[in-house]
């Protein structure tokens, strides 16, 4: 599955316009049908929610700290705060006290949290398996290898 080299930088251009336009379209595909499979669980989160709950559970020791969170999805303190507000009101997290400063609050998962995490985890699987069922099981490797190459790439750019 090969395609002709661009012979100038004009289709060079042009070939990666289409490229970042499909990707676009893949990624609004992914995210509608990730949707639909969270409205068959009634899971009402929004993505930044979502997001929030999955760099939570990454701090698997120490429960990360509101700063942490900000730092983590480049954004404002105060975004951070009002997501937190909706995951606590959903019963998702809860506020804990650092015990080595009693001053600096945590967020942590809650029971409830972690079953919405594993039901998210659970629709995005869903999601990708029906995005990915036209393609062999070569091609989902083929992908899967340029997938890797892209998000390996992305680290080494900054």
């Amino acid at each position: 599955m090969s395609s002709p080299e661009p012979t100038d930088g004009a289709s060079a251009a042009s070939t990666t316009s289409h490229v970042a336009e499909q990707l676009v379209r893949l990624t609004r595909r992914m995210h509608r049908a990730q949707k639909h499979h969270l409205e068959d669980l009634d899971i009402a989160f929004t993505p930044a929610q979502s997001r929030l709950l999955r760099i939570v559970d990454h701090y698997r020791q120490t429960p990360p700290r509101m700063a942490d969170l900000a730092e983590r999805l480049e954004v404002v303190p105060r975004a951070v705060t009002t997501l937190v507000d909706a995951l606590e009101a959903n019963g998702a997290v809860r506020r804990v006290p650092d015990p080595a400063n009693r001053r600096v609050i945590r967020i942590e998962l809650t029971d409830t949290g972690r079953s919405t995490l594993r039901a998210l985890r659970s629709a995005r699987r869903a999601a990708a398996e029906e995005i990915l069922a036209p393609l062999t099981a070569d091609q989902r490797e083929v992908l899967g290898g340029l997938l890797s190459t892209l998000v390996d790439g992305a680290g080494k750019q900054h």
